[in-house]
């Protein structure tokens, strides 16, 4: 089959040629239909198997041209990246189209959004919290949304969203379309499709948490943080097969930390990513990274979500990530559109249990490998994996159950106050007087008798 085949209209079909989109991704052409009967929809497809243009396409066919200002279609997303990338595929998709996108997120200025919003949209992508933000400013009317997407709703519940999702899907209309697409389904999101979706139409291309075939995995247990680190500085020498890796930490202190680590041998050459970035410094990251000025970026987990990055040689899982789900997410950031990849993952003793559950979720083992002999083998420990010391008993504190606690203190002597009951009214009343008013007839009437 061929977009040909599906039902596109003109604008949409010369739009996929100037991208030399010719055959429909197996989510794509069973999502098509699906969409645009008008049902709600649950997909389940492999990242990187074209999720964004599955759900875009038909709900572009069906949208018709209008002049009204508040927004139709609603996609929500997890981060502001990948609210840069949807809008730029939506733009791509409607270069024939009359069609007013606008993204949403924080770390920019919202008078600036509300300004843009308030001239008129059709589509509005954004992330939970700051689309919260601009309904509570009544920038934006929800009334008038037509179709509601979730991307990556599991991301969002794990970025403490929950509450503007909840909020958020109450100020929609009830008539209205619901479509979610994940490569992975957790119990908090068939919880919130229960509650929200009506009798959805459920598609599969593959069982939540499948890998792609065109990812090659391998697995190599290694000691400690430093001994990962020398074993991609051997890796990363040889620029040729290493020509594009992504890393990929757990937390943003480890991140900043390995970056540090890796610039000191490849200058210019490494860039870093993560939540406490600032938006331009994360936009550029990326855009470096995908343009090729660097050729390694370390990001954290929430940056694994979404990132359409072309021709990543390599993701490397510096760490075992506890949540098998982030696994499936890292490593699909390569062998993206039916091309090959490598996914190297990186264990020590203490993350044995969640390899796992990676390999309970993929229903497969990941191959393991001998550390190259040319890696030196380090026994410095970084704070986080040196033994924590636990004083049993310490018979030198000496604990006094009736001692007063930190917060309490005497009163000072001016707040020591003592209730002199009625008599003391009566001296304040004698010394303040009641206040000589010309509305008090009776004291007018006693001064002129005097």
């Amino acid at each position: 089959m061929t977009f040909q085949d599906l039902n596109l209209n003109t604008p949409l079909l010369n739009a996929l040629e100037d991208l030399q989109f010719q055959t429909p991704t197996p989510i794509q052409e069973q999502a098509f239909s699906a969409i645009m009967s008008g049902k709600d929809v649950v997909g389940i497809a492999q990242t990187g198997t074209g999720k964004t243009f599955a759900y875009m396409l038909p709900i572009l066919r069906m949208l018709k041209y209008s002049e009204q200002k508040n927004p139709r279609v609603l996609v929500l997303v997890p981060t502001r990246e990948l609210v840069v990338q949807v809008v730029e595929e939506i733009e791509k998709l409607t270069a024939y189209m009359n069609t007013r996108v606008v993204g949403i997120y924080g770390g920019t200025n919202i008078n600036t959004q509300h300004q843009e919003v308030m001239q008129g949209l059709d589509i509005i992508v954004a992330t939970p919290g700051r689309l919260y933000d601009l309904i509570l400013r009544r920038a934006i009317q929800m009334k008038s949304i037509q179709k509601l997407v979730i991307d990556e709703v599991d991301v969002m519940l794990d970025l403490g969203f929950r509450f503007q999702i909840n909020n958020i899907l109450e100020l929609l209309p009830v008539n209205r379309q619901n479509i979610m697409f994940s490569a992975t389904m957790t119990e908090a999101v068939e919880e919130l499709i229960d509650i929200n979706f009506k009798q959805p139409q459920k598609i599969s291309v593959a069982i939540s948490g499948t890998p792609l075939d065109n990812i090659e995995q391998r697995g190599y247990k290694i000691q400690n943080f430093h001994t990962k680190a020398n074993f991609l500085r051997e890796l990363l020498k040889d620029k040729e097969t290493y020509s594009k890796v992504l890393i990929f930490v757990g937390y943003k202190r480890m991140a900043d930390r390995l970056f540090e680590l890796l610039n000191e041998e490849f200058v210019d050459e490494c860039t870093v990513i993560h939540s406490n970035k600032t938006q331009n410094y994360r936009l550029r990251s990326i855009r470096q990274f995908g343009d090729g000025f660097c050729r390694v970026l370390v990001a954290t987990d929430v940056m694994a979500r979404g990132l359409d990055i072309e021709n990543v040689s390599h993701v490397i899982n510096f760490d075992t990530p506890e949540y098998p789900e982030n696994y499936m997410h890292r490593i699909g950031r390569t062998g993206r559109a039916e091309k090959q990849g490598i996914s190297l993952l990186l264990t020590t003793e203490k993350e044995e249990e969640n390899l796992e559950k990676i390999e309970y979720l993929m229903n497969m083992t990941v191959p393991q490998y001998d550390l190259p002999e040319n890696v030196e083998i380090s026994t410095v420990l970084i704070p986080e994996e040196q033994p924590k010391v636990f004083e049993i008993n310490n018979p030198g504190k000496q604990n006094d159950e009736d001692a007063p606690g930190p917060a309490f203190h005497e009163k000072s002597l001016k707040n020591q106050k003592v209730n002199l009951g009625g008599s003391y009214r009566r001296e304040i009343a004698k010394k303040y007087k009641k206040p000589k008013t010309r509305g008090d007839k009776n004291y007018n009437r006693r001064n002129k008798k005097k």
